[in-house]
């Protein structure tokens, strides 16, 4: 079947359209996105202002028709921090349903999590073994570990990169003070985290998901995304400590022109790799390994799981 799914990111509101049948991977057929930025339509830092919301139904009720003319047959939208986050996130979205037809699930940060952790585990398989994955998104990081599809432990802590970036780095580039400041506060943050994630035992791969870290695996030497889904991508800790402190020193502008950043995320990536290297550091990860599946493939991973398939074999009750 043809499957839409709508996440309304922190950063971007994306409208991907797969292939999907249950015992098959998930293929992109279209993709169309719009880099809202959300969490900077933030008055008094929880209010998502009118701005905000006015452009999000619009996107909303644009995705609609998009998807109709795809062929959709079934469309899925979700929210994530920028809108959980926000004191009138709830109404903005039964404004949307009222307004587009549209009913988007807002999911709490466990759900976020848990969900990636599914993607990330159906995409490397049981050889894997037991996985730790961080996803560091516009609003939120998410961690969690565990040796199933179900993780033993998900977290997600307010430490995303738009958010930081907002919060806590005013001047271009960062000041000293500002970046000493946001780094004591991300490490005792994630310090709190450690613990609980450990006590299940080390895992036998580091998984990152997510566009910040895309981006700095590509400016520390991985493949392009034109290459393709099935490139192997990684980061060394090593690697990712250079570029933290060359990126804290850049301006927004500078930043725009490295490899693989895109010009809308170039503002956000310095808090985004402050976060990142204390991910490394403080869980002792020396190199990660950069997944494409995230978030939206664990949503369409679910949906197919919870399709009635007709049973294969032949059963009959053991007990009268």
């Amino acid at each position: 079947m043809r499957l839409g799914v709508l996440d309304i990111g922190s950063n971007t509101v994306h409208l991907l359209v797969v292939d999907a049948h249950r015992g098959a991977r998930p293929l992109p057929a279209f993709s169309h996105k719009l880099d809202l930025r959300l969490s900077e339509h933030m008055e008094d830092g929880e209010l998502l202002s009118e701005r905000g919301a006015a452009r999000l139904r619009e996107f909303v009720d644009r995705c609609v028709s998009v998807a109709e003319d795809k062929g959709v047959e079934e469309l899925m939208a979700f929210a994530t921090s920028a809108v959980r986050d926000a004191t009138n996130g709830e109404e903005v979205i039964s404004e949307i349903r009222d307004e587009t037809g549209v009913a988007i699930r807002l999911l709490s940060g466990d759900e976020e999590a848990r969900l990636t952790f599914l993607a990330v585990r159906r995409w490397f398989g049981w050889s894997a073994g037991r996985l730790v994955v961080f996803d560091i998104g516009g609003g939120s990081l998410e961690i969690c570990g565990g040796t199933d599809e179900e993780p033993d432990v998900a977290v997600s802590l307010p430490l995303g990169a738009g958010r930081l970036t907002r919060d806590w780095l005013g001047a271009d580039p960062p000041s000293p003070d500002e970046v000493r400041r946001l780094r004591r506060h991300v490490r005792a943050e994630i310090a709190r985290t450690v613990g609980g994630v450990a006590r299940y035992g080390r895992p036998d791969r580091a998984v990152a998901t997510s566009k910040t870290f895309k981006q700095l695996a590509r400016m520390a030497g991985a493949a392009p995304s034109s290459d393709g889904p099935y490139v192997g991508r990684s980061l060394s800790h090593g690697d990712l400590t250079q570029w933290t402190e060359r990126l804290v020193r850049s301006t927004v502008a500078e930043r725009a022109q490295l490899p693989g950043v895109s010009e809308g995320r170039a503002a956000q990536l310095a808090a985004g790799a402050i976060v990142a290297d204390a991910v490394m550091d403080l869980f002792e990860v020396t190199r990660l390994e950069v997944c494409p599946w995230a978030l939206r493939e664990g949503v369409i991973l679910r949906r197919l799981d919870a399709m009635a398939a007709p049973s294969l074999i032949a059963t009959s009750p053991i007990l009268p």
